[in-house]
């Protein structure tokens, strides 16, 4: 487990992206028990992506140099994908506050299907995980399954955190829109910068 990893995940699980929103609205329209259902339902939805990322990264592992160098830039290019989407999805945290109250139940298959039809996972997993696992090991496939897993758990910890809040502060986030600009900005910057960064990596 490297701090590039934890970093670079950290970055992916906290940007404004469509979990995030709906974790969001959650705790806004129907406050913390709302938020933490749908982090687990967020969370949940990230399993077919992992599972189906393991199953065919265990072979790349061992790749060439050059199989290594396309995977490295694949991540740079979602990257910095990731922090154009982040710039231009103005208005991405707005708030329906006549929306009608949902059951648990509709809440976790809304998260779910927000994550499993979400094609940037995917990317992530494909993209990221060999990167992280050493060259030479006999087990990769359990530690990508373990990366995937810290992933997984990064992802619960930290939507359960925007929800609770989100619920907490309803009031001046909604009527703060200035706020959710800044916070967009502030993520499309560090989304480069760790683009830059992996760049520069060496296999």
């Amino acid at each position: 487990m490297t701090l590039e990893f934890l970093l670079t995940s950290a970055i992916v699980v906290a940007s404004p992206g469509t979990g995030v929103v709906y974790t969001l609205a959650a705790g806004l329209t129907q406050g913390a028990r709302a938020s933490v259902i749908a982090a687990f339902g967020c969370t949940l939805g990230t399993v077919p992506h992992l599972l189906a990322a393991i199953t065919g990264l265990a072979a790349i592992l061992h790749a060439s140099a050059t199989a290594f160098t396309l995977i490295k830039y694949a991540g740079v290019a979602y990257l910095l994908y990731m922090a154009w989407n982040t710039l231009k999805e103005h208005g991405a945290l707005r708030v329906d506050e006549t929306q009608p109250a949902r059951t648990p139940v509709r809440i976790v298959i809304e998260a779910v299907l927000i994550n499993l039809l979400n094609p940037k996972l995917s990317i992530f997993f494909f993209a990221f995980l060999p990167q992280f696992v050493a060259a030479d090991s006999s087990s990769s496939t359990r530690e990508m399954t373990a990366l995937g897993l810290v992933f997984m758990a990064m992802t619960f910890v930290i939507f359960v955190v925007y929800g609770c809040f989100a619920a907490s502060v309803r009031r001046q986030i909604v009527s703060r829109p200035s706020v959710l600009v800044w916070l967009r900005r502030s993520f499309a910057a560090a989304f480069v910068a760790l683009g830059l960064k992996l760049a520069f990596v060496q296999r």
